[in-house]
């Protein structure tokens, strides 16, 4: 397999946003991090392990990365912002993954990842009911994007089709509005050191899991060999503390839109990943397709901002 094929996704993550290109590296790398964790997940977790302890285990260790700076940077006067953070975490990543890791029991891999590409249109649309507005042109790029990941990943689905698929919208609306929440929060908030108080966000996802896991989960199905206990440690320290921190701290710096697009850069990533480490089959046309159509989106959604920017200064 020859690297001139990949040549449409990786010019996608070559593309400069404007004045942003800091906080989008920070998007770009939590996206290949995050491409890891479909297949983690499918391959060693899934029907094998209790996916309410998947869930608990994953922010438990994810709120240990964070402690340390919790107890040092802890604020009494910050307490109601705490409980804000809490609650976005609550949503975001604990009802978030209560629905996700469910879903895997309707369906593949493949399938999860396919229908991951409506976030999107929460993100953008909750992120602009938060601020009061509606920028529809961005609706018109984040739909560009999800026709790419469309194009990507479209296939047959199972017998568990609809089920799977409320599961994984129930997730896409929970990240969305999680997503958009904590940008929106920290915007109003205007401060830039996010380390101290982000932990917050893990111990409201690690209330609604651990009482998940209380009111359904399995006990007799925790039994974990080496490589699922390492799986669940990458899980969570790296994919969930590190690049949650670094998702919705490069999140605060960019546009909904190009939030909504750098969701859907997650599909090819995902992809590639199952491509050159577990070998999965995968349609090498749709991929170049797939990502071709995602770049042209971004393209689209930067002359987007721009128009909504020449906008705000003949309004002023």
């Amino acid at each position: 397999m020859t690297a001139y094929k990949f040549k449409p996704i990786l010019l996608l993550f070559q593309t400069k946003f404007n004045s942003n290109g800091e906080y989008v590296k920070k998007l770009i790398f939590v996206t290949v991090l995050w491409a890891f964790s479909f297949s983690l997940i499918g391959e060693f977790l899934a029907g094998r392990v209790d996916s309410y302890f998947a869930a608990f285990s994953r922010v438990v260790l994810a709120l240990g990365v964070f402690l340390p700076f919790m107890i040092k940077d802890f604020i009494v006067q910050n307490l109601a912002l705490y409980a804000k953070v809490a609650a976005i975490g609550a949503i975001q990543i604990g009802a978030m993954y209560i629905f996700y890791y469910n879903s895997f029991a309707y369906l593949s891999v493949a399938e999860v990842a396919l229908f991951t590409i409506f976030t999107p249109f929460y993100v953008s649309v909750v992120y602009d009911v938060l601020a009061g507005r509606l920028r529809l042109l961005y609706l018109f790029s984040v739909g560009t994007a999800v026709l790419g990941a469309l194009i990507i990943k479209y296939g047959n689905v199972n017998s568990g089709f609809w089920h799977g698929f409320l599961l994984v919208q129930g997730a896409n609306l929970c990240f969305g509005v999680g997503q958009s929440a904590y940008k929106f929060l920290l915007e109003k908030r205007d401060f830039n050191e996010q380390r101290g108080v982000f932990g917050y966000f893990f111990v409201g996802a690690a209330a609604v899991t651990g009482i998940a896991f209380a009111m359904f989960g399995n006990p007799e199905n925790i039994n974990l060999d080496l490589t699922q206990s390492a799986v669940l440690l990458w899980l969570g320290i790296g994919a969930s503390g590190l690049g949650y921190f670094l998702w919705n701290k490069g999140a605060c710096e960019v546009d909904s839109g190009t939030l909504a697009i750098m969701n859907n850069a997650l599909i090819p990533a995902a992809i590639i990943v199952n491509l050159v480490f577990w070998h999965k089959d995968a349609d090498i046309l749709r991929l170049c397709l797939g990502g071709a159509v995602i770049y042209i989106s971004l393209l689209i959604h930067n002359k987007i901002i721009a128009h909504y920017e020449r906008a705000s200064v003949t309004a002023k």
